[in-house]
């Protein structure tokens, strides 16, 4: 029998350890407010390691977090269906009334994590760099501008990660556009 498969003795779903630790960002997902921005956040403190920001390091890190937690937060969902906490809730129902979706619940925050990691990726590393795409990414997986609510509907752990991608290329080539501006406009390069 799987791990990832139900009835653990008691008849009820469960999910290993190692699933639930990737789905859930370290159990970052269980924080009760905001989730996803914790998961954020500590896709901004992988990415701070030293050396991480070089491309082709990151690029393997995207690459392989978004295939790993396809699957572990396919696995989580489901057995947790669409529970959401509050504060993401309220955002679903302000941002995307009525919109149904495949089951993405708040404590999976892997595809925040991979999402912050797209939305960094060729970015020169520094303070204001790093939170310009940390605000655009956190409003624009929020907002899920198209194509990004098309793909949360993908079923399984793809929907749930390839939303974050969207927001995460969208966030990226917002803080290249804000930078380079920055630099033309302030510094004259």
């Amino acid at each position: 029998m799987n791990a990832d498969q139900p009835n653990n003795g008691t008849g009820h779903p469960h999910v290993s350890f190692p699933t639930r630790l990737i789905a859930t960002g370290f159990y970052t997902g269980y924080i009760p407010w905001a989730p996803g921005t914790f998961g954020s956040l500590m896709g901004v403190l992988v990415y701070c390691i030293p050396g991480i920001e070089q491309p082709g390091v990151l690029l393997v890190m995207i690459i392989a977090g978004f295939a790993v937690g396809t699957f572990a937060a396919g696995r989580v969902a489901a057995v947790e269906g669409d529970l959401l906490s509050r504060s993401a809730e309220i955002s679903k129902g302000f941002f995307q009334p009525g919109s149904p979706h495949a089951a993405d619940p708040s404590i999976v925050v892997i595809d925040e994590i991979v999402g912050m990691w797209i939305a960094l990726i060729w970015l020169p590393k520094g303070v204001s760099t790093v939170a310009l795409a940390f605000v655009a990414f956190r409003v624009l997986d929020i907002l899920k501008p198209e194509p990004a609510q098309m793909m949360e509907k993908l079923p399984h752990g793809l929907g749930i990660m390839l939303d974050d991608v969207i927001a995460g290329i969208y966030a990226n080539l917002a803080t290249n556009v804000i930078y380079y501006i920055f630099n033309l406009v302030f510094r004259g390069t």
